[in-house]
């Protein structure tokens, strides 16, 4: 469906001349548009683009690259089209590591944000925490217990409750990406470009990492340009399940291997 392009033209001070649907984003849609005077940007339409738009704005605090937000309102977000069309391959990786360095520099009070997200019709939430473990928990993990299979909930349950032997109570609160995945990561030659579609909050940096190995497969010589602490490999099976839960119920059950075979990892 078709972003409002009356909306998009307020926001953008100038009539959209094309507005064409841009590929991926199973959960979150984005068009580029053309507008009358010149300019191309990117538009986004739902019920949490606010939100978004704050998230992105907070990102572009730190020094990570980040698409600038041009304007939002009546649920559609505008912000800059960044280059992009490389693959995150070779020199590209050791840019992503330098962009979280940058973006995980940034650092909270405690865990969590200011307000709740959404991915489509699933809360994310946010309500900051003082201990980590209770954070991943309680909000990452036993929030979706309710709407997955009895079993595989009781194996949740059973995590959760060992989970202050599993993380580290208070890790840097550093700001995440949140979502952070290949198709959110835009890279123009060698280079990122930009990040974008996050579900950001303040916790573990080692999160982020842990999202990128649910889909793709990062060199070693990423990790060593990120430089964690002892033991990390051991926790990133703890990370991937927020993911890995999200996508069973989206997705469905089809998902539902993946959360066993981290469950299994874990010992639970």
């Amino acid at each position: 469906m078709a972003i409002p392009e009356a909306i998009i033209g307020r926001l953008a001070g100038s009539p959209v001349v094309r507005q064409q649907r841009l590929p991926g984003g199973d959960i979150s849609g984005a068009s580029e548009v053309r507008l009358a005077d010149g300019r191309v940007v990117v538009a986004k339409h739902g019920p949490v683009v606010d939100v978004e738009s704050r998230m992105l704005e907070m990102l572009a605090r730190s020094d990570a690259p980040v698409p600038a937000v041009l304007g939002q309102g009546d649920d559609v977000l505008l912000i800059e089209r960044l280059p992009s069309g490389g693959s995150l391959s070779g020199k590209a990786w050791l840019s992503l590591a330098e962009a979280l360095h940058a973006l995980h520099a940034r650092q909270g009070d405690a865990y969590g944000w200011q307000e709740d997200y959404a991915l489509r019709q699933i809360a994310v939430e946010n309500a900051p925490l003082g201990n980590w473990p209770q954070f991943w928990s309680e909000r990452r993990l036993l929030c979706h217990v309710p709407h997955i299979p009895v079993q595989l909930g009781q194996r949740i349950e059973q995590l959760a409750m060992k989970m202050h032997e599993l993380l580290h109570a208070k890790p840097a609160p550093c700001l995440l990406h949140g979502d952070l995945w290949g198709g959110n990561v835009l890279v123009y030659e060698d280079q990122v470009s930009g990040l974008i579609d996050p579900c950001a909050y303040f916790g573990d940096r080692e999160v982020d990492a842990a999202s990128l190995t649910v889909f793709d497969d990062p060199p070693g010589y990423f990790f060593e340009a990120l430089g964690f602490d002892e033991g990390w490999r051991n926790r990133q099976p703890v990370y991937r399940l927020w993911m890995w839960l999200v996508h069973v119920r989206l997705f469905g059950s089809s998902y539902v291997s993946a959360v066993e075979r981290e469950l299994d990892a874990l010992g639970f």
